[in-house]
């Protein structure tokens, strides 16, 4: 597929070495029967998902530079159906506890700044 322009919703590099040996994986585990390697990258597969889902688009509706709603919704209902897209989502959350604070923490802050808000209703 030729480059195309960027959008919020696309998968950030980080994220996607995390994904890719996954679906890799899931990949190899289902070799083709006909040696028909695929048209669309995995990546941008994954980065139409990701666009409807964040927007809300109906599967026919995806942007026209995205790989097809057919193909995309293929692969959707595979991961879907196998637990893939699980997986995937335990392993991107997993991702992001190690990087925020332990709520015990955050709750500590916020007991700080309590009281040095503004009070608009008086």
């Amino acid at each position: 597929m030729a480059e195309r322009k960027p959008y919020p919703s696309d998968v950030s590099d980080e994220r996607w070495a995390l994904i890719e040996p996954v679906l890799a994986a899931w990949k190899a585990g289902r070799p083709s029967t006909t040696n028909h390697e695929g048209r669309y990258e995995m990546r941008e597969i994954v980065n139409a998902i990701v666009c409807r889902s964040r927007t809300g688009r109906q599967w026919a509706y995806l942007p026209g530079d995205l790989p097809p709603s057919g193909a995309v919704y293929h692969y959707f209902g595979l991961w879907r159906d196998d637990g893939t897209d699980q997986n995937l989502h335990d392993l991107l959350r997993r991702q992001v506890m190690e990087v925020l604070p332990p709520f015990s923490a955050m709750q500590r802050v916020s007991r700080r700044h309590r009281g040095s808000a503004p009070r608009w209703d008086r």
